[in-house]
């Protein structure tokens, strides 16, 4: 009887899914491109007993909101500007204690415009629309000193430079940073403003190609946003997250993101 029993448990166990016996590791993300990146990891993890689930945001806040109230594992779709932007508006909030577990790619920022082929061919007080972040302005600013329309105050740190450090600015161009980052591909498809600022991952889902479409496109070289995976403090080392960034470092992922998004995304590996 008690052979018989065996034999009909593991009969059963044999019939069960591989991904039953898996650790399960939910991760939010962006949709472009950063759910598409993760799609070519899950095979990969499931082969070492990880059954990956992304699970897509549309916008940059419910990520890390989800993050906070354990209802996923880690969120792959922001830059560690950003991050310490969210974390200075959380301070004191045991939830928001969060790290990164590595960088995966860089999204080169465009800036976008149906009227003017360039930044210097905008308007007398031209009109730039850009996304409501404070940790994004420095990133944007500094290509339209990089172009030459405008100047930052001597000696700061480009990454937190604001629109109030502009010293110079002799088109009186109107920065205007109160869009969500998701309408901003709409709104350069009804051509409003002179100029629109869109992240990669919006413009690519969008249609756009963020290496062709833009008046001009920031610098990959040095770049610290390099979007990252986020976890709460203490989970970087969990094996199953190490597990994960060194999926998106390997060589196979690198050369897929190099392929498909032909420098609209970036992969580094730190």
């Amino acid at each position: 009887m008690k052979k018989t029993i065996t034999l009909l448990v593991a009969a059963a166990l044999g019939t069960m899914s591989l991904s039953a016996w898996a650790d399960t590791l939910k991760i939010g993300a962006s949709n472009v491109p950063h759910a598409e990146i993760l799609e070519q990891a899950k095979p990969i993890l499931a082969k070492q007993g990880i059954d990956l689930e992304i699970e897509p945001f549309q916008d940059y806040i419910l990520p890390n909101t989800a993050l906070a109230s354990h209802d996923i594992d880690a969120n792959y779709f922001q830059h560690i500007p950003y991050l310490n932007s969210v974390l200075k508006d959380h301070a004191g909030d045991k939830d928001y204690d969060f790290v990164s577990a590595g960088a995966i790619h860089i999204e080169p920022i465009g800036i976008y415009s149906k009227k003017y082929k360039s930044l210097k061919d905008l308007p007398q007080n031209g009109k730039v629309i850009m996304r409501d972040a404070v940790s994004e302005e420095g990133r944007i600013l500094t290509i339209f000193e990089r172009e030459g329309v405008i100047k930052l105050k001597p000696g700061i740190n480009k990454v937190n430079a604001r629109i109030d450090d502009i010293v110079e600015n002799p088109k009186k161009l109107q920065f205007m940073p109160n869009v969500e980052a998701s309408l901003l591909p709409q709104m350069y498809a009804n051509d409003e403003g002179d100029a629109v600022v869109i992240n990669a991952n919006y413009a690519i889902d969008a249609g756009l190609d963020p290496v062709k479409d833009p008046i001009a496109v920031e610098s990959a070289e040095n770049n610290p946003y390099a979007n990252i995976i986020t976890v709460r403090r203490g989970d970087e080392k969990k094996k199953d997250i190490v597990a994960l960034v060194d999926v998106l470092h390997s060589k196979a992922i690198q050369e897929w993101i190099r392929t498909k998004y032909k420098g609209a995304v970036i992969p580094v590996n730190n």
